[in-house]
């Protein structure tokens, strides 16, 4: 054997050897780290998302050093958005980039073990793996909005009877709320409205209470019915005529938004027929006359 490959060897070893060591202290010291994690207390908090639980010591690992760097700009954004989903009592905003930062590390480690397998260069796929982990949380937070707002705008109607009929028997709004959270079928208003009581138990008025779960929800709808609340609480107006309006009104809105929904279809449906039906269609008809021609001209 040559003294060159003597070399190579040892050096191959030796790079092996260090790559050990460093796993090894790099895992020491991430130990030693997730145990010296301060105590959360949970007990007025909502439970995180599944995802977020599997890596959450190491989600608070992160955001307890990622929180005090992270933009002003950047933290007021997340938390809005983290509010319009119901999760700002479940994560804040340091906890979820940490969460979007250990899911593009994770994306871009599976892209390299993948590629390398494969003896393809990793770099593209792993920059497209870091991007796709990156874009992936966003883009699952921004659905969790929407989907949060069809379910409050399919369900209010029914919570506003509910209370209404609790009203007009006798109840106390909050009362009426309260039978509403407890017979209702679950979803986002039920939630709110069971954190409008959380709320007023923990010392805040009704006014306040509501006008916050305005602000949280951020509909039109649920903003109107609040400020209708607030003016009947002013003025000592009668609730129930004032929330069976509502209901109605918002079933009616419910009806104009399927309505909407529905002469949009067709439209919506224009390219994919444009796209996709017609040239299959053309493909059929239009094959056993090219071969009659083909062949006519043999």
């Amino acid at each position: 054997m040559s003294a060159g490959s003597v070399i190579a060897s040892w050096m191959s070893l030796a790079c092996a050897a260090a790559a050990a060591v460093s796993a090894a202290l790099l895992g020491a010291l991430s130990a030693q780290s997730l145990a010296d994690l301060p105590a959360e207390d949970r007990r007025y908090r909502d439970r995180p998302p599944l995802a977020f639980r599997c890596v959450w010591q190491l989600v608070r690992l992160i955001s307890l050093h990622l929180g005090p760097r992270l933009p002003r700009r950047w933290r007021d954004w997340l938390t809005c958005q983290l509010r319009y989903a119901g999760l700002d009592y479940a994560v804040d905003a340091a906890q979820f980039v940490a969460f979007v930062l250990i899911f593009a590390s994770i994306a871009a480690a599976l892209a390299w073990f993948v590629l390398g397998a494969w003896h393809l260069q990793p770099w593209i796929g792993v920059s497209m793996a870091v991007g796709a982990g990156i874009a992936l949380p966003l883009l699952w937070l921004k659905d969790l909005v929407a989907a949060r707002s069809r379910a409050i705008h399919k369900s209010l109607p029914f919570m506003l009877d509910l209370i209404t009929l609790c009203v007009e028997a006798g109840l106390t709004l909050q009362s009426a709320i309260g039978h509403a959270v407890a017979k209702g079928a679950p979803g986002p208003m039920r939630d709110e409205l069971a954190r409008v009581l959380r709320d007023r138990r923990a010392g805040k008025s009704r006014i306040d209470a509501l006008r916050e779960m305005a602000a949280r929800m951020r509909e039109p709808s649920v903003a109107t019915l609040v400020a209708a609340l607030v003016q009947s609480e002013t003025l000592g107006m009668d609730l129930g005529p004032i929330l069976r309006a509502q209901a109605e009104q918002r079933r009616v809105e419910r009806f104009s938004a399927a309505e909407k929904l529905a002469m949009e279809a067709p439209v919506k449906m224009l390219f994919p027929l444009i796209a996709f039906i017609f040239p299959c269609t053309f493909i059929v008809l239009g094959f056993p006359i090219v071969i009659k021609f083909l062949r006519m001209g043999l």
